[in-house]
């Protein structure tokens, strides 16, 4: 589905970042789409301005001068759930499985496409502007509609077990944001199997089966390697 930029004129972003040159990029190009830009160099900083900016997003560097970014998403998180795009030079999976894990919505590493950075903040905006809203929610040819636990495929209803649902069902919900392994495997099947990611892989891949078109070359629900697992 096309999101015209029009459709953020008035998103406020907040950026934090300790590195000037790539805040002045940021404002640059982002001013340029329409979006309002507040920054801050520093984690505290970036916290302060937050709670006065009120921003519809944030991208956020994980290198930060006085605070981790990972410090930064866990305070924020106590009090907002703005969405998080970490925009970070550190690319190790164990890096992007924390800063998902403490509460980001979304990581993108440097060096990047300023063309992949906007599309990913007109998706994370798109998704937090309709949490909530609509009960009945397409992507492409998938129709799911939460109130009455049904599912289709291109007009035809598409049976899942229970776990098949519940599973599609917190990717749903979560639409647009990068899921971790863990975090999957305890909003599905709770705390006690964290670790039990056999189990993901195993119903990830009958959901495909039902769901996409061509399960092989999936376009619904997207792997983030290493990392998780979203939906689009």
């Amino acid at each position: 589905m096309q999101v015209m930029a029009m459709e953020n004129k008035s998103a406020r972003i907040m950026i934090i970042d300790d590195e000037p040159q790539m805040r002045r990029l940021l404002q640059v190009a982002l001013t340029a789409h329409g979006y309002e830009i507040r920054e801050a160099e520093t984690g505290r900083e970036g916290i302060d301005q937050t709670a006065v900016f009120h921003p519809d997003l944030i991208v956020l560097d994980l290198s930060l001068p006085d605070l981790d970014g990972i410090e930064v998403i866990k305070k924020l998180r106590e009090w907002t759930q703005t969405p998080v795009i970490i925009l970070s030079v550190r690319e190790q999976e164990g890096d992007k499985i924390a800063a998902l894990d403490a509460g980001a919505d979304d990581y993108v590493t440097k060096p990047f496409s300023m063309g992949e950075l906007l599309a990913r903040i007109r998706t994370a905006l798109r998704h937090a502007a309709g949490t909530g809203d609509e009960p009945v929610l397409t992507f492409g040819g998938l129709v799911i509609d939460l109130t009455r636990r049904y599912v289709a495929m291109d007009g035809r209803e598409v049976k899942l077990t229970p776990t098949e649902y519940e599973l599609l069902r917190v990717l749903t919900v979560n639409a647009g944001k990068v899921l971790t392994h863990r975090q999957l495997m305890r909003m599905v099947w709770g705390p006690s199997y964290e670790q039990e990611t056999n189990y993901l892989r195993v119903y990830i891949r009958q959901l495909r089966q039902k769901i996409e078109p061509d399960p092989a070359r999936p376009r619904n629900i997207i792997t983030e390697s290493g990392v998780g697992y979203r939906l689009i």
